[in-house]
């Protein structure tokens, strides 16, 4: 159910490793949270504001708690998930970001999701199974822009992934095969969505197989600028030439 706290805003009494207690009005709540916000939430004594979610039991009425709206967001769509509890969605929130758990459904990584405690392989899967229809690659990446946003300057990083990753969905790959090979692209400062895109299509293991046009179709499509590249099945597709080498 919706909690009847939407938050709660307050002195932060008490701060343990998987709890707080938020004192507001001279009522002290006891809240639980996931553990790596330990780290993020202030000093005890100074003022905190936590969105809040009320699981009701028949032996109690327990608070989980959040530092942002989008982390509470994902967790109540996490206890959607069969077999997935309160406690569970805390697990898997003290071992990803909403950030990473969202590219983790989509990109089908059920290794990182099943390396939260209680969650097995079967679970880690049952939840990509259920979420990923859910979600979807544009607002997960608007989700990590706001987030960074919120905190420190954008990246630039996080543009050139996007656009790298629209680049082999334009291409005619799957959201989940263009994550995957983007991901996997150690991306630095220098490098640019070209730079990007020729890893990721290598990771792909399409680049070994990138064949000229001048070549394979004669003189008629010299000027093209574009390359040919097999892809998947017996389909080729064409790329600019500057992304090929």
């Amino acid at each position: 159910m919706d909690s009847m706290y939407a938050y709660i805003k307050g002195e932060l009494a008490e701060k343990n490793i998987d709890s707080i207690v938020v004192e507001a009005a001279g009522v002290g709540y006891l809240i639980y949270i996931p553990t790596q916000y330990f780290d993020m939430l202030p000093d005890e004594g100074e003022d905190v504001k936590i969105y809040t979610y009320l699981c009701v039991r028949e032996d109690a009425m327990i608070l989980y708690g959040f530092l942002s709206k989008d982390d509470l967001e994902i967790f109540k769509l996490l206890i959607t998930v069969s077999g997935i509890g309160p406690k569970g969605g805390l697990a898997i929130l003290s071992t990803l970001s909403a950030d990473d758990l969202r590219f983790a459904i989509l990109s089908g990584d059920s290794k990182a999701i099943s390396k939260a405690p209680g969650i097995g392989a079967k679970t880690a899967q049952r939840v990509i199974l259920d979420l990923k229809d859910k979600l979807s690659l544009e607002d997960a990446f608007e989700k990590k822009l706001e987030n960074q946003a919120s905190g420190a300057a954008v990246s630039m990083n996080s543009t050139v992934k996007n656009d790298a990753v629209m680049a082999l969905n334009a291409l005619g790959y799957s959201s989940t095969e263009s994550l995957k090979a983007v991901s996997k692209v150690d991306i630095t400062e220098d490098m640019d969505v070209e730079d990007v895109l020729k890893l990721a299509l290598k990771n792909i293991g399409l680049i070994g197989k990138a064949v000229s046009l001048k070549q394979k179709r004669g003189t008629k499509r010299e000027k093209s600028n574009f390359h040919t590249i097999a892809g998947r099945g017996h389909k080729d597709r064409e790329i600019p030439a500057s992304y090929v080498f």
